[in-house]
């Protein structure tokens, strides 16, 4: 693309606007519009190992190089720690449109690791997650982002959790379906709470009251600046997803960790002040 500035990283027109590589790595991506492109070629050497992972990570190979680079230094950076024991897996699929997916890190006392939405099925992250410990659940915030879901299921024999409205059980066969609208305990760090909005039977995972695990529900707006959900992708209710909203200020947390959108974590006073913000904002809107 003529958009695309200097001799080295460019990005093509295959790029379907996911975002990634601009939450990655900012210093070199910029969104044009309707895709990403190159605005600065890397300048130092942190600038192109995260230039490298937006690459590994883009869903669309839409990213490319013209000079020789050492690949491994995007590829062995996934899955990408956050904070603690949360990881980024990276490597996100066309077919979930780029949403991101998280690995948990638990030891096996605690429950095992925990997939949180599918990434793509990658042969050097597989070898990644299983060095990690592999993996004992996999959450499944709703329909639009199981990806490969089905071949870490295989690979991991992990147990999947969905709900049951948006095709758990008739169409995508997962081991556990949940049913009901009212919060469920897996363990004492995990809880899932189903917020339906985005479509009929997502849901959202808090783990250790801590970090919320969002999917398409909620994410942070560098915009707004602040919590915000998708009012042109709401392909269910957005009356119900406002509903659903207003049920997580029963709960506390410092992180939110999105599908799609931006990562942030604040004070719990903090999130509370920005959660009250969006659902203002989303009544609204209504």
């Amino acid at each position: 693309m003529a958009e695309n500035v200097g001799d080295d990283f460019y990005v093509d027109t295959t790029c379907i606007d996911c975002d990634a590589c601009r939450q990655i790595a900012p210093a070199t991506f910029r969104d044009a519009g309707d895709q990403s492109v190159v605005y600065a070629q890397p300048k130092t050497e942190e600038e192109t190992r995260l230039a490298l992972m937006a690459l590994v990570a883009c869903p669309t190979a839409s990213i490319g190089v013209m000079k020789k680079h050492d690949m491994r230094a995007g590829i062995d950076a996934f899955p990408s720690l956050i904070d603690e024991n949360i990881y980024f897996c990276g490597f996100t699929s066309e077919s979930s449109f780029g949403a991101w997916s998280y690995l948990i890190v638990r030891p096996e006392e605690e429950g095992g690791n925990i997939l949180v939405d599918s990434p793509r099925y990658a042969s050097q992250l597989v070898k990644k997650i299983e060095a990690l410990g592999g993996a004992r659940l996999m959450f499944l915030t709703h329909q639009d982002d199981v990806a490969d879901h089905e071949r870490f299921a295989k690979k991991f024999r992990v147990e999947r959790v969905m709900h049951a409205r948006d095709g758990a059980g008739r169409r995508y066969d997962v081991e556990r379906v949940i049913e009901t609208d009212e919060a469920v305990r897996l363990d004492r760090d995990l809880t899932i709470i189903p917020v339906p909005g985005h479509t009929r039977g997502h849901m959202v995972l808090l783990y250790r009251d801590k970090y919320l695990f969002t999917g398409d529900h909620l994410a942070w707006s560098p915009v707004r600046e602040t919590l915000t959900a998708f009012r042109s992708a709401c392909w269910y209710s957005w009356t119900e997803q406002t509903r659903s909203m207003e049920k997580l200020l029963d709960y506390s947390f410092e992180w939110v960790l999105p599908g799609h959108g931006r990562i942030h974590s604040d004070t719990r006073p903090g999130m509370r002040s920005h959660l009250e913000r969006c659902i203002e904002w989303m009544r609204a809107t209504r």
